[in-house]
């Protein structure tokens, strides 16, 4: 019941927080519309602050480590198809698609008047040559995981390609988000895109600017410039709020946001799916009974009422509501608090005196800290005789140890998804996985979701990847906690920002009011 009040609330405020900033933009970039209460919506410039630096690459078409990253190029690259902030593919680059009944070959027309930010127009060869380079098809490495099963990117005429793909696959629809680039070109010597804004410059650690394309070929943006603002500090990003020295930021939290009541707050989801990621490869965890005794001891109610002030959706898998269908809200209480159910199962695995653990989180991320010290607390009030210490570090090294070389035992994290498909959230926990990196191993889950990915019968594959999601609970491949609360703050002359069911940040809708 709590959820569901939550959730309802949660849908009122946002509904009202969007619904007051009124209009819309105008197909003349000339025009001057009004909002709903008259406010005029303005251009000029605004300072975004985000709290982490963006990747050492800019290429659109190499994995991010920073989810920073593609908030950003969102506004810069564009793909064949774009989400917008339903959830809905849209045809961007290319006009529409048509896909065969074996769904392995989808065929795309291209729109007429598309233009790059160096001034050409955009060709079948420039759709051909983006989509034969994310997918690795000369070099046998593709940069874009999810394009690894494409086989062949032809043009059959000056505004038709065609993507014949090794397997069947309904999602693919959902990956051709994949950033559309001039042929021949490399991201290394320039970022060139179709978005409505285009790069500008980079100060690494400190900044990037964009500015608005003239040329853009749907609805141009209301602001003439973007300056993005790294600002590590939660600390610090508080105060440039509250001084003006930036205009807007998200990804705050409640506390936050409650020294912020004179500015505009818009509250939504971060849509991602944060948990105790546990090293499922390593002991004390690689055993089921431990980590299945966490999630007894763990109160993720308490975490959400105690580190986000009772804001956030609790999940209880891989899965976040936003993802409709897919999402299998009855796994969210399947652990209920059972401090005599965890002392038996540590019994049982060999723990019954218990031991202590490390969490590794990333300091800059104030929500997984905090989550993290509330666990601590816990773990303690529990009596299970499990203790669990925080070792905070810097991000790059969360990245590098954690993540990538999988040295920790365990951390809160968010894990969010990529691209609008259930596979953008469970491919990672397949046994081979690169992103793997709980090392979680299990035959039933991989059937599972091989099965998923291979039929192209849509109601089947649902029911194939809540199997998966089942399997990830019921084997405590993680506590799982909530899709954090995702609070924005900007200036009261700002106006117009929405929120999208993935990790992006959207600027062609904001405005200044005038």
């Amino acid at each position: 019941m709590k959820k569901r009040l939550f959730a309802l609330v949660l849908a009122l405020v946002m509904t009202t927080a969007l619904c007051a900033c009124g209009g819309g933009k105008p197909t003349d970039p000339a025009e001057t519309p009004t909002g709903s209460t008259g406010e005029k919506l303005m251009g000029g410039e605004i300072t975004v602050g985000i709290a982490a630096d963006l990747d050492t690459s800019l290429d659109p078409h190499v994995s991010s480590s920073s989810a920073g990253t593609r908030e950003v190029l969102f506004n810069i690259f564009e793909g064949l198809m774009k989400p917008d902030t339903d959830g809905n593919l849209i045809p961007a680059v290319a006009e529409s698609y048509s896909v065969n009944e074996t769904a392995d070959a989808y065929t795309f027309t291209l729109r007429e008047g598309v233009k790059f930010h160096n001034g050409d127009a955009v060709t079948v060869g420039d759709v051909v040559y983006s989509l034969s380079r994310a997918a690795g098809l000369e070099t046998g490495e593709p940069l874009v995981a999810t394009l690894a099963g494409v086989a062949a990117v032809e043009a059959t005429d000056d505004r038709t390609v065609v993507v014949t793909l090794k397997a069947p696959d309904t999602e693919f629809i959902a990956y051709t988000t994949a950033a559309i680039i001039p042929d021949g070109t490399d991201p290394a010597d320039g970022l060139i895109g179709t978005g409505p804004f285009k790069f500008v410059s980079r100060v690494p650690q400190e900044s990037i600017v964009i500015e608005k394309f003239a040329d853009y070929w749907g609805t141009p943006a209301y602001l003439d410039k973007v300056t993005f603002s790294v600002i590590e500090s939660a600390q610090t990003m508080v105060m440039s709020l509250r001084s003006g020295a930036i205009d807007m930021a998200g990804h705050l939290e409640a506390s936050q946001v409650a020294d912020l009541s004179d500015l505009t707050i818009l509250e939504g989801s971060m849509n991602l799916v944060q948990a105790l990621y546990l090293n499922n490869a390593a002991a004390p965890f690689n055993d089921v009974r431990v980590r299945q005794a966490l999630s007894y001891a763990i109160d993720k109610y308490a975490v959400i009422d105690l580190a986000a002030d009772g804001h956030g959706f609790a999940v209880g898998s891989s899965m976040y509501p936003a993802f409709g269908k897919y999402f299998v809200d009855d796994l969210t209480d399947y652990y209920t608090v059972d401090t005599a159910k965890a002392k038996e199962l540590l019994k049982e695995a060999g723990y019954e005196n218990g031991f202590t653990f490390t969490i590794t989180v990333p300091s800059n991320y104030t929500p997984h800290v905090d989550a993290a010290q509330v666990i601590v607390n816990l773990l303690n009030q529990a009596d299970i005789g499990v203790t669990a210490k925080i070792e905070q570090v810097e991000w790059a090294t969360w990245y590098s140890d954690v993540y990538k070389g999988r040295q920790f035992e365990a951390t809160v994290s968010g894990m969010d998804a990529s691209t609008l498909t259930a596979s953008a959230l469970l491919q990672r926990f397949t046994s081979t996985n690169a992103k793997n990196f709980i090392g979680f191993d299990n035959a039933d889950y991989d059937a599972a979701y091989a099965a998923a990915v291979a039929t192209v019968d849509t109601d089947k594959q649902t029911e194939l990847f809540k199997q998966c999601e089942t399997i990830l609970t019921e084997q405590a491949a993680n506590v799982y906690i909530q899709d954090l609360a995702d609070f924005f703050a900007m200036q009261n002359d700002v106006g117009g920002y929405e929120f999208y069911p993935l990790y992006v940040m959207d600027l062609s809708n904001v405005y200044r009011i005038g």
